[in-house]
């Protein structure tokens, strides 16, 4: 019988890789993990955390507007750049020294290197030029931001990568890109005082998500002061004399600022990793190809998270590591469900959805009927702002299911977790109009809209 040094290598120590080593040693299995960079992924060190510690951040200087309305005198008020950098540097560390204990805790061997594959079960470890044997590999390397080399001056631009990293905060900023990263750190720089501007080459923002509440965000950025230019892509990039950048546009404008960032989709880190000498698949975009339990097509290598370019959402990851452990260690075949998922974009106002838009719902039943309430939130009654939210659910006519669900507002991250267990249960609307509303709330609209602003039939809105 063949013996191997470790029953299980994971290359990548991501959110999802951890989960995976971390679990499979603590049930007794000799497990290594190799990174290269830092413990924790895109999502701790430089993803959803350190964002939403952004986002935080830039919501104050509305606060403090909005304190006046409730009596309140904000005296002298100033922001200072290192000083979010150096505290939000101290919770990223803390945060990756809880992904090493966890490891070491269970049992699991730590590299400190890059890995890549020499064959189906032999794993290098770069730093230490030597190689070592596994019985099963599991790749969660995850992905990168898209760069754009055919673009004249790309070498000008950052990526979400260096923008928490910033020596200083500029004074103004140009965004390439209508994805969640776009959107969220557009809102994120205006928030701290940048002047800033969103070019997108799509018709509108967001374009996987429901078209009334895409509209809707971008109509209350525009008010805030954001600029949004759809149907234009960047021409070329060109750095001034005074160190400035003008960003050329294909509608022939010259957009002028300190940085221009590029937030342009992401690309899993598969490059180099040595998974044709293992016989792994890749996709057409670097991917690598999975089974619905997240094997490859070599029968001992697996691949989970945003590598697998499945659905890039750090609990999807988390998720899929666990039924990795579930399929190969505990004799429970489990294929991930990547049906339903809740997400959240933090922009500001937040948008939270789970469950299908009503464009695609459309497409896949005859009938649906649209429940929508837009109005301002109590929040906002003494401060004087006019921002609006917006809450949408969606339902198939026949059953009466609720198949989408759909928030912008304040706190719509938060609503969105919970709508997910609902919509994810299959709840009819008359479960929702069952529940009793908290009030004073803005979630009470959710089970308080009894009567369907519109129907959709075969794909046609219809009065």
């Amino acid at each position: 019988m063949t013996r191997y040094d470790y029953d299980l290598f994971v290359i990548g120590g991501g959110s999802g890789g951890v989960r995976a080593g971390r679990v499979a040693a603590s049930l007794g299995k000799k497990v290594a993990i190799a990174e290269e960079y830092r413990f924790g992924g895109t999502c701790v060190i430089r993803g959803c955390v350190p964002k939403k510690l952004f986002v935080y951040a830039s919501q104050f200087s509305e606060h403090f507007e909005d304190a006046a309305g409730y009596g309140w005198t904000v005296g002298e008020r100033s922001f200072d750049w290192k000083t979010l950098i150096e505290n939000k540097d101290r919770e990223i560390a803390r945060l990756e020294g809880l992904y090493r204990k966890g490891l070491d805790n269970a049992g699991a061997t730590i590299f400190d290197s890059r890995a890549v594959l020499e064959d189906a079960h032999t794993v290098r470890i770069v730093a230490e030029d030597r190689t070592v044997t596994a019985e099963t590999i599991l790749i969660a390397t995850g992905g990168h931001p898209s760069l754009h080399p055919a673009l004249p001056g790309s070498e000008h631009c950052i990526t979400s990568n260096e923008a928490f990293h910033l020596e200083e905060l500029p004074k103004a900023i140009v965004i390439a890109g209508g994805g969640y990263i776009g959107v969220e750190f557009a809102n994120i720089f205006h928030g701290l005082g940048v002047e800033t501007t969103l070019v997108y080459r799509g018709k509108e923002i967001l374009s996987r998500f429901d078209k009334d509440l895409r509209t809707a965000l971008h109509v209350e950025m525009e008010a805030k002061g954001i600029k949004i230019l759809c149907g234009e892509i960047f021409s070329k990039i060109e750095r001034r004399a005074d160190g400035r950048l003008d960003a050329y546009t294909s509608a022939d404008r010259v957009l002028t600022a300190d940085q221009i960032m590029l937030a342009i989709g992401r690309k899993p880190n598969t490059d180099g990793l040595g998974l044709d000498k293992a016989g792994v698949k890749t996709g057409l975009k670097g991917e690598i190809v999975v089974d619905r339990y997240s094997r490859t097509n070599v029968e001992n290598i697996y691949a989970v998270g945003d590598v697998t370019d499945r659905v890039q959402l750090t609990p999807v990851a988390i998720h899929e590591a666990m039924c990795f452990v579930d399929t190969v260690y505990r004799g429970k075949p489990t294929s991930p469900d990547h049906e339903t998922v809740a997400t959240a974009v933090f922009s500001q106002p937040e948008l939270g959805t789970v469950g299908l838009s009503e464009e695609d719902a459309a497409k896949a039943y005859a009938e649906l009927d649209i429940y929508m309430a837009t109005f301002r939130p109590m929040r906002h009654a003494l401060s004087g702002r006019m921002e609006k939210m917006v809450m949408k659910l969606v339902v198939d006519a026949a059953t009466r299911k609720v198949v989408g669900a759909h928030v912008l507002g304040v706190d719509a991250g938060e609503m969105a977790q919970l709508l997910g267990i609902a919509v994810k249960a299959g709840l009819t609307k008359e479960d929702f109009d069952r529940t009793a509303a908290v009030h004073p709330t803005a979630a009470e609209e959710l089970v308080t809209m009894y009567q369907p602003s519109y129907r959709v039939k075969d794909g046609k809105r219809v009065d």
